[in-house]
């Protein structure tokens, strides 16, 4: 079974559209790609569509339209529908369709984007969110990225909606900031970092009433541009403790009055999950894994794999959903893994059909080395270096209340409406990884 939520506007594409999606993507095998790309044509209707937390927003138009817009459409109705019904997944929209069908009839009128502010939103829509028990989220769905351990951050933001009451119709006054970094990495083969980068995003969800002013301060070493300096000069500043970004943006509610002299940000939050601001930074961080990999023959038509991690982080801090992948070559028949002794949590499997090795780790402690060997099978004569037809390594993981950036909020200070108001504020750190990549 699967829930299929569909809204025509102009008419324009045939109704089995939905059909021919599912099955294109479902059986995407264009050279060798695991999954289809985001935008593609199938007999002269484009399909857009994106992925959270495993669900599937997707577009159809036969008109020539910007891919980056309907992208950043998709992505906002995305967050405009979690803003409302608090925990994103297929259980919530199945007990709320009428709701969501409501809320992309407001959003668009007649294939044209009218709004995606949730606070616009409000003034529109009449039904009610059928809340969602955040307990039945699975352990690794979107409210986990703040996980630390065994220990979930409290009052998770992302399970809430913003517009129904807690039980017994109370509101509880809280302000969630957080600070989400998305690294790309690349390692030459003898593991010199070759490009890194830091996509970032300062995200705030709040649930104060009366929509009270906030001010968000900054480190005060925090410098935008790098001010003319050379290359040398400006990867020097590693470990000297600035927070060097090339760039950044911020939200139209952001006021930067007095940000040039003492970096605070001043904000009355709208209703929902926006970005105060988003960033890039190109100078060089520390990693927070180091990936070791070797690879050599073993014999007739065999091979090994040595494939060594480590958390460069400190040892409270744990990563989870920590995957490696490495293609293997393509004349690869059969893999057989070894672990550590005693290690739990670990899965390895081998992917015959498009011949790539991978290593699940469900927890990752920082200060820890983890090795895994695995020993190759192939089915012809090694012809050309084995070391040219595998690899690169690629890892996926999630560390959270951590970001190598070092960028901080210093201070959050919200406008007191009496002397008794004193809300709950949460500031929280997620670091995952974009593209990180090793090479061998």
């Amino acid at each position: 079974k699967r829930l299929v939520i569909v809204t025509t506007d102009r008419g324009e594409v045939a109704k089995g559209s939905a059909e021919i999606f599912f099955r294109k993507v479902k059986f995407w095998k264009e050279d060798g790609q695991e999954e289809a790309p985001p935008v593609f044509n199938v007999d002269g209707v484009n399909y857009f569509h994106v992925k959270v937390v495993g669900l599937l927003f997707v577009a159809t138009t036969r008109v020539n339209v910007s891919p980056s817009l309907v992208l950043e459409l998709l992505q906002r109705i995305a967050r405009v529908i979690k803003d409302y019904l608090g925990v994103l997944s297929e259980d919530s929209l199945r007990k709320n369709f009428v709701l969501v069908y409501e809320l992309l009839d407001e959003v668009i009128d007649f294939g044209y984007m009218q709004t995606t502010s949730t606070e616009v939103l409000k003034s529109y829509i009449f039904n009610e969110p059928i809340v969602v028990d955040a307990a039945r989220l699975q352990p690794l769905g979107p409210a986990a990225i703040f996980m630390q351990g065994t220990k979930r951050m409290p009052g998770t933001a992302i399970t809430k909606s913003v517009v129904a009451n807690e039980p017994g119709g109370r509101k509880r006054e809280e302000i969630f900031v957080d600070i989400i970094e998305k690294i790309s990495v690349t390692f030459s083969s003898s593991g010199y970092i070759l490009t890194s980068e830091i996509d970032g995003t300062i995200q705030m969800k709040s649930y104060l009433t009366g929509n009270p002013e906030i001010r968000l301060a900054l480190n005060e070493d925090l410098s935008i541009g790098r001010g003319g300096e050379s290359a040398n000069d400006y990867r020097s500043s590693y470990g000297s403790g600035a927070v060097i970004l090339d760039d950044c943006n911020f939200h139209e509610s952001v006021r930067l009055d007095s940000f040039d002299m003492d970096r605070t940000l001043a904000l009355v939050p709208p209703d929902g999950e926006f970005p105060v601001m988003n960033y890039r930074m190109t100078q060089e961080f520390k990693p927070p894994f180091h990936i070791n990999c070797l690879i050599e023959e073993a014999g007739h038509l065999k091979a090994e794999v040595i494939l060594k991690v480590r958390a460069e982080f400190p040892s409270n801090i744990t990563a989870n959903t920590v995957v490696l992948e490495m293609p293997l070559p393509k004349y690869t028949t059969r893999a057989s893994f070894e672990l550590e002794p005693g290690v739990t949590g670990q899965r390895t499997d081998f992917k015959g059909a498009n011949k790539k090795l991978e290593w699940d780790l469900e927890k990752f402690v920082g200060g820890v080395e983890h090795t895994l060997r695995a020993k190759l099978t192939f089915s012809q004569e090694l012809h050309a270096n084995i070391i040219k037809e595998a690899g690169p390594v690629s890892m996926t993981f999630t560390i959270p209340m951590y970001n190598v950036s070092r960028l901080q909020v210093k201070y959050l200070q919200i406008a007191k409406k009496s002397s008794s108001y004193n809300p709950y504020r949460w500031v929280r750190y997620v670091t995952q990884a974009n593209s990180y990549v090793a090479r061998i």
